[in-house]
């Protein structure tokens, strides 16, 4: 058999170092080398004046000055231990998991390291770098705890995920009066980075069931369950956020009697959480279209019932279908969580903007805004890897 030369390997120097990999990937054509020194050249010319201001006419300390309020906006400072706890036990359950399911090195697994470091160089005091550097230890000991091969740490891991939101809301919402080891904070006075948080992770779990049920009402051969279904979906899918937001903030006390007030926060909360269910239920809807009928007469002729064939053979094909579309809905999900400043809450955003309101931090805006957007994008990108993981492990898009 005739080997053509271009199917020979490079020698190993060339494959395996840092100079052949250049030659391979950037410099392997003359019109490749133009491309590098041009492309070099774009990003050099751009990068310059943004470095420059970073790290020369930037004024950080408005960031350090008021990371408490980015952080969990007016919540009270003698209950801020609550707080750590919440961030300590995510970074176990997080270290957990990783070490649970991940294996070998991975890139984000540098990233999730290098965040406390980070953080821990904006000029804090010496106690709240270490706590923010306790972090990265708090989450190698979740890595080490749950390194191995064992099935049932994977299991322990998902539960320990699910677990994880309602006790952090147990903890910093608190349940016992106005005294106590965990007094009540109300919900208005969350805010911040917390808030956002929570939002978006609330919103994303409530709305998952309500979702599928509208996807499956909509399938379903009852007309009352169908056009109640197909109504909902259309009337939420029909009109954005925001307005569902000022329904909420307007509208809802018109139907309640005066005695009862509903917190804003809790208004926002069902809000975002109708808007992402009615477009969860088309997704879903999308993924259950995706499934071939001969999976439904297999079921059939297998003996199984209605409910065993939709739980058990076809949804789970249908929501692996739609992992990657789902994760976009949700990182969407996280970023409308914005658009609550209309019922007078302040998420991180919010309270951006109002501390540039205050005299003593005018000129600060882009620092306030770069910083925002680097929030969003970690969270983001966290959300987007997770999904490109599950979807490796589950085998989407491979037959």
């Amino acid at each position: 058999m005739t080997i053509h030369t271009s199917e020979v390997l490079a020698p190993p120097t060339e494959r395996y170092t840092f100079l052949g990999w250049l030659k391979r990937n950037l410099f392997g054509s003359f019109g490749d080398s133009v491309l590098t020194i041009l492309a070099i050249w774009l990003t050099y010319a751009m990068l310059k004046p943004t470095l420059a201001w970073g790290f020369g006419e930037a004024k950080w300390q408005v960031i350090a000055d008021n990371l408490k309020l980015f952080m969990v906006g007016r919540y009270p400072p003698g209950q801020l231990w609550r707080v750590w706890v919440v961030l300590y036990l995510l970074a176990m359950v997080i270290g957990f998991t990783w070490g649970a399911w991940v294996k070998g090195k991975e890139k984000a697994g540098y990233v999730l390291i290098g965040i406390p470091i980070l953080l821990a160089l904006i000029p804090f005091s010496t106690t709240i770098r270490m706590m923010i550097l306790a972090f990265d230890v708090v989450g190698y000991l979740g890595v080490l705890l749950g390194k191995g091969e064992s099935v049932s740490r994977k299991r322990w891991s998902i539960i320990s995920l699910l677990l994880y939101f309602p006790v952090a809301i147990f903890f910093i919402g608190g349940v016992t009066g106005e005294a106590g080891i965990l007094p009540t904070v109300k919900p208005d006075l969350w805010g911040g980075l917390m808030l956002t948080v929570l939002l978006a992770v609330i919103g994303i779990i409530f709305s998952f069931p309500i979702g599928v049920s509208l996807a499956l009402g909509r399938q379903s051969e009852l007309p009352i369950i169908r056009w109640i279904s197909v109504g909902f979906i259309e009337l939420v899918r029909g009109v954005p956020l925001i307005t569902i937001l000022f329904m909420m903030d307007l509208m809802l006390p018109l139907f309640l009697p005066a005695q009862i007030r509903v917190e804003g926060v809790i208004r926002a909360f069902v809000a975002i959480t109708l808007f992402s269910a009615a477009y969860m239920a088309e997704n879903v809807r999308g993924g259950l279209q995706s499934i071939p009928k001969g999976q439904y007469e297999a079921a059939h002729v297998l003996g199984l019932s209605g409910f065993a064939t939709m739980a058990f053979i076809i949804l789970p094909q249908a929501l692996r279908a739609v992992i990657p579309i789902l994760v976009s809905q949700f990182i969407g999900l996280l970023k409308d969580t914005t658009l609550v400043m209309i019922l007078s809450l302040f998420d991180v955003l919010g309270i951006g903007k109002s501390i540039l309101g205050n005299p003593d931090y005018i000129g600060t805006s882009k620092e306030v805004y770069v910083f925002v957007a680097a929030l969003f994008w970690v969270l983001s990108y966290s959300l987007s890897y997770a999904s490109q993981r599950l979807e490796t492990s589950l085998g989407v898009g491979e037959r």
